[in-house]
């Protein structure tokens, strides 16, 4: 009888740690660069030493592909970053955020329904790769229609609008100032010219370090992080101007029920959001914000993005492109 009480207060004492472990552990997808991503981790595992929080890379398009057919019954616990076009298709996945202060942005970044605050805006820019221009002797280029020369040809290099939010924004934009007709034709010519068309924003920036780029549509945040570590890197701009997006945060509905994830989704919507803001991505999103981070353009020209958040618009765009 001793025996059979014993046995049954082990099985108790291990289920009830298997518990306590699951009701710790706390999961965020994520669409930052491995160096945004490994910061928070660390600001987080600082945090929180007692719970087991893992933050899980995927880029823009795969992480909205997944959310969508996932829905409520996913691993993900908070979603770190997505574009605000995407949450707007999925607001059926998020929880209401009511509860956490809103008060700490500015007003028109925050949605009536809640669901999503602001984590960033990324801009892009045109980034050039000066060693690899010089060493070819070409110009830096001055206008779009500019990199459709066949001098560029091969060293151009571009996110692809269906994975990545980036590439979007600059499809986008130039569908808002040519038109939808010449806007595609354009990028038939861009093709062309192009190296990659690669799978996430920061691919374009990855192949100017690595020199087998010229010429990059990427976002100004990565760009600045990599010429203030000394690579060869500087930024430019079109009459078009700066185009651009906005990155949101949510919890996952259901989720918001458990201690860990409130906490966890607190400290990252506030602490660590304000951190990437001093860091990397400067521009405004807070009330009290006010960050400089050296060579990051401020006062640019900002590019006509209207109808960026329109998801059926995104999509029938997304489905006329073919490369």
């Amino acid at each position: 009888m001793l025996r059979k009480a014993v046995c049954l207060a082990f099985v108790v004492l291990v289920l009830a740690g298997c518990a306590k472990k699951e009701n710790n552990q706390v999961v965020i997808y994520s669409t930052s660069e491995d160096y945004r991503i490994e910061y928070f981790q660390n600001m987080l595992d600082e945090k929180f030493p007692g719970y087991d929080v893992t933050i899980e890379y995927y880029s823009t398009g795969n992480l909205a592909a997944k959310l969508k057919a996932e829905g409520t019954q996913t691993y993900c616990d908070i979603v770190g970053e997505l574009e605000a076009g995407y949450a707007e298709g999925l607001l059926d996945n998020f929880a209401s955020l009511s509860a956490f202060d809103s008060s700490i942005f500015l007003d028109a970044l925050v949605p009536a329904h809640k669901k999503y605050f602001p984590f960033y805006l990324n801009f892009g820019c045109v980034v050039l790769n000066k060693d690899v221009l010089a060493k070819r002797n070409l110009p830096a280029p001055r206008s779009y229609q500019d990199l459709l020369k066949p001098e560029y040809r091969g060293l151009l290099s571009m996110p692809n609008p269906k994975s990545s939010g980036t590439g979007y924004f600059f499809l986008k934009n130039l569908v808002n100032t040519m038109g939808e007709e010449a806007a595609f034709a354009y990028f038939d010519g861009f093709a062309e010219n192009v190296l990659q068309f690669t799978s996430s924003g920061s691919g374009p920036i990855n192949a100017l370090i690595q020199g087998e780029a010229g010429i990059g549509l990427g976002m100004t945040a990565q760009a600045v992080v990599q010429m203030n570590q000394g690579a060869p890197l500087s930024i430019t701009y079109f009459e078009e101007g700066s185009p651009y997006t906005l990155y949101v945060t949510g919890i996952i509905k259901g989720k918001e029920e458990r201690k860990a994830v409130r906490e966890v989704f607190e400290f990252y919507m506030d602490a660590v959001s304000r951190e990437d803001k001093r860091l990397y991505v400067p521009d405004q999103i807070f009330k009290d914000q006010v960050n400089m981070i050296p060579n990051y353009p401020f006062g640019i020209k900002i590019a006509d993005m209207r109808g960026i958040e329109n998801l059926a618009e995104k999509e029938r765009l997304l489905s006329k492109w073919k490369y």
